[in-house]
């Protein structure tokens, strides 16, 4: 989805600029987790920037690299990244939590939040039933209809079609009438 591969650019490109070079021996970590992701940068944050004010506040503690992202178009306006990945994490359409940093002292970790599992789960339910009704619909309006045909009118692939076929007749759905080559789909229930 666009939102969220502009804020994972924004937090990658703010944990490359405004990281502390002067701390040896560290690096930009960034941690994929199955409800979130963590951007860890080296430092603490720059001035007078906290939690609660970077949205109102700006500094660059690197400005050479921050004018240099300018110009090749990763930053698109210097001191609106962290505006710009809170708006379009509320325009998200799924209503994730918001992102959060947080200062150890020793480095900066800011969080983009998944929508969540169950949000995925509903979504590959409804996707799968959607795909059982259409096949069930094209057996009924053409019983004779092949596993070809059933491809390029699902989008399946030959095993996905043959996959959903043996769960319809497992759960009494669908009966084959006839042999492989001659027969025909009888759709029990729909």
């Amino acid at each position: 989805m666009k939102i969220r591969n502009f804020a994972i650019r924004e937090l990658i490109t703010n944990a490359v600029v405004h990281r502390d070079y002067n701390i040896k021996g560290s690096r930009i970590i960034i941690r994929m987790f199955k409800d979130r992701i963590e951007f860890n940068s080296p430092g603490n944050l720059p001035a007078n920037i906290t939690p609660e004010n970077i949205v109102y506040e700006q500094y660059s503690r690197n400005p050479a690299v921050a004018d240099v992202f300018s110009k090749v178009k990763y930053i698109e306006e210097i001191g609106e990244g962290w505006d710009k990945i809170i708006d379009s994490i509320k325009k998200h359409p799924l209503k994730p939590k918001l992102p959060e940093i947080i200062d150890t002292g020793n480095s900066v970790i800011a969080t983009l939040f998944s929508p969540g599992e169950m949000v995925e789960k509903k979504t590959v339910e409804k996707t799968v039933e959607k795909t059982v009704e259409k096949i069930l619909h094209l057996l009924k309006e053409n019983p004779k209809i092949t596993q070809e045909k059933l491809t390029r009118k699902t989008g399946l692939s030959r095993r996905g079609i043959e996959w959903n076929i043996k769960k319809l007749k497992e759960k009494g759905f669908l009966k084959r009438i006839g042999p492989d080559k001659g027969g025909y789909w009888e759709v029990i229930k729909v």
